[in-house]
């Protein structure tokens, strides 16, 4: 029987990845880790540990003692939150991914799942339905983490034959987690204010597109790469992964048919140059056909989704 590690379970994507696969293997199967106790109690339905990810005596105990059989390695410092602190971002994103990279290696693990992100393009790669092969020249500590572990991943693969698969993210957006130090967050915080009756200040300019996806999709993703049979998998670096590309402006025009009197002003900071350096959309065409990658959501289809469930998370006054 398979035996899932989630490491970094507690964050946006973790949360609620964790649960879709407590949904699919059984919660007695899943483990999910974070660094902070407090955590544990959104793992009701599934084993919680304590775990440092830079700790990786704790991590090889773990993994022997309950025979984990494969991992999610989810902890990273994202892309604004990383620039504060840009040495510590490369030791913990780079240093843990080595880690589980070994692991698999060494104690041949089934598989492992490890995301990246659009943020290893860069200014010279091309803006317009970004191809999967092209120029990445990232400026920002995250994205050259990502592009580093990409090619980490690719050659634990090509080397040792682990099953490392992975997806770049565009910017995620979900009502079941509170935003966690992106560049795209902006899009994450909107629907939190425009519930709250108060008026949204965008760190972005009005006219600023980034490739995005809604949760569901993002994790319909995951779980259709992870599922899919080996020999499927062509590309071991990271697959290009699109849902939907949108601008401030667009999304808060959105919000409007459902909040008329929902109001926004921009006030671009740091932010703007890391999301300038991103492309305006992605083309994804290899995922499509290696394993039949296919997004749900649009975003008015999103954003009434969100509308509709986010007060039962995050109860808001207005």
């Amino acid at each position: 029987m398979e035996k899932i590690l989630i490491i970094g379970a507690a964050g946006q994507l973790g949360s609620e990845l964790t649960r879709s696969l407590a949904d699919q293997f059984g919660g007695e199967q899943v483990i999910a880790t974070d660094l902070r106790d407090s955590a544990r109690v959104a793992f009701d339905y599934c084993r919680f540990e304590v775990l440092d990810a830079m700790n990786k005596e704790a991590l090889r105990d773990l993994v022997k003692e309950e025979h984990v059989t494969q991992i999610y390695h989810l902890a990273a410092v994202l892309s604004a939150t990383g620039e504060k602190n840009p040495l510590f971002a490369w030791h913990l994103n780079m240093e843990s991914l080595l880690y589980v990279l070994e692991l698999a290696k060494d104690l041949k693990l089934d598989k492992i799942y490890w995301p990246s992100s659009i943020a290893v393009f860069g200014p010279n790669t091309p803006k317009v339905n970004t191809p999967q092969f092209c120029v990445k020249e990232p400026n920002t500590v995250y994205g050259i983490s990502k592009q580093a572990g990409e090619r980490w991943c690719e050659y634990y693969f090509q080397k040792y034959g682990v099953d490392v698969r992975s997806l770049r993210y565009p910017g995620l957006i979900g009502y079941k987690s509170l935003p966690g130090g992106g560049t795209t967050d902006y899009a994450v915080d909107i629907y939190h204010k425009a519930l709250a009756g108060e008026k949204f200040t965008c760190f972005l300019r009005e006219n600023s597109y980034l490739p995005m996806m809604y949760m569901p999709d993002a994790i319909k993703a995951t779980l259709d790469l992870m599922n899919a049979p080996r020999e499927s998998v062509k590309i071991r670096s990271s697959y290009n992964l699109s849902g939907m590309s949108f601008s401030p402006k667009e999304i808060y025009e959105s919000i409007k048919k459902h909040v008329p009197n929902f109001q926004i002003d921009y006030d671009p900071d740091f932010r703007q140059a890391i999301a300038d350096s991103w492309p305006d959309s992605i083309d994804d065409s290899r995922a499509r056909e290696d394993w039949g990658w296919r997004p749900d959501y649009d975003l008015d289809a999103m954003t009434a989704d969100i509308l509709k469930n986010l007060p039962n998370f995050f109860p808001l006054k207005k």
